[in-house]
């Protein structure tokens, strides 16, 4: 068959049909072409690390810019996607404490994405102005979490092998946002506090070491919040918005099994008649397991066979 084009934006076949501008501009069409390229162009990366994927633009994240050589915007992209980074690394934190997926959907949509489109009708594109949103945003998530009490140290008292593993994980990951909650809540507070009550022309060497503290504190901090992710990472997960998913589905399903077994356990233990009591068996625990396994891997990394590896996005977080 022969393909031209008649004018920009509309294509024809021969003249069976035509395919109007309409398409191409609409977000299921763009996002199928995305994904059609991205794969392409990871076929000829031998390197699964350097492979691509698509943004996810309806996840709790914000997308980063990749800053090409000799870019004269470079200082500027480079300060957008750090406030970017401190957004996502705050949402992390967020789904680890907690809050709803919703809630910070909700505080994305209305706090940077409504707002920046309302300052770019009224003022334009002005790239300090977005990042001012971005950190205004990240204040409100933030106090929410210290509002917010970690939720109880999941106990391992249910011996199903794929659930029990999850488990482990959402144990490290939340050891890591508590210590990461207790250097930002009572660590720095404390040492800002002590640097601003310590005054006086004698008190330099004083202030000269409170201040190097904050200063290591915050940089501790920074690296702890970038690491939780890679806990989760080095398990198949793209990121903690995934695994919070999955964990939650399981959970259902592991509470579900729990129920059924208590029910058929309280049916069996009124010594019914011999014939009743046959017919009526317990949940089955393989088909749990099975479908454990099937969440696991629907949340998880693609291609399967790269799942335990990292992969960097052309949009990423």
């Amino acid at each position: 068959m022969t393909y031209g084009v008649r004018k920009k934006g509309e294509i024809y076949e021969s003249h069976l049909f035509t395919v109007k501008d309409d398409k191409f501009k609409s977000e299921p069409f763009l996002r199928e072409v995305k994904e059609v390229y991205t794969d392409l162009i990871n076929h000829h990366i031998s390197n699964p690390e350097q492979q691509l994927k698509v943004f996810d633009k309806n996840s709790v994240y914000l997308p980063t810019k990749k800053i090409g050589k000799n870019n004269p915007k470079a200082a500027e992209i480079e300060a957008d996607n750090a406030a970017r980074q401190e957004w996502n690394r705050t949402a992390d934190m967020a789904l680890l404490s907690g809050i709803e997926e919703t809630k910070i959907l909700e505080i994305k949509q209305t706090e940077i994405h409504g707002k920046a489109s309302q300052s770019i009708k009224e003022k334009g594109w002005l790239p300090h102005l977005f990042r001012s949103i971005i950190s205004k945003a990240k204040d409100i998530l933030q106090a929410l979490i210290r509002e917010k009490a970690m939720p109880p140290k999941p106990t391992l008292d249910i011996d199903m092998a794929e659930f029990r593993h999850m488990k482990n994980l959402m144990i490290k990951a939340q050891e890591g946002a508590r210590e990461i909650r207790r250097l930002q809540d009572d660590v720095l507070p404390k040492l800002k506090s002590q640097l601003a009550d310590t005054k006086g022309i004698f008190k330099g060497k004083e202030r000269k070491i409170l201040t190097e503290q904050i200063q290591q504190t915050e940089t501790e901090i920074s690296a702890k919040l970038d690491k939780l992710p890679d806990i989760l990472k080095s398990d198949g997960y793209p990121d903690v918005q995934a695994f919070m998913r999955a964990f939650r589905e399981m959970e259902s399903v592991v509470e579900q099994y729990n129920r059924d077994l208590a029910e058929w356990e309280r049916q069996t233990s009124r010594k019914p008649p011999t014939a009743a009591k046959e017919q009526r068996r317990p949940p089955e625990r393989q088909s749990v397991l099975k479908h454990l396994h099937e969440i696991q891997e629907r949340n998880k990394q693609k291609p399967p066979q790269r799942q335990k590896r990292k992969s960097i996005d052309r949009d990423s977080r």
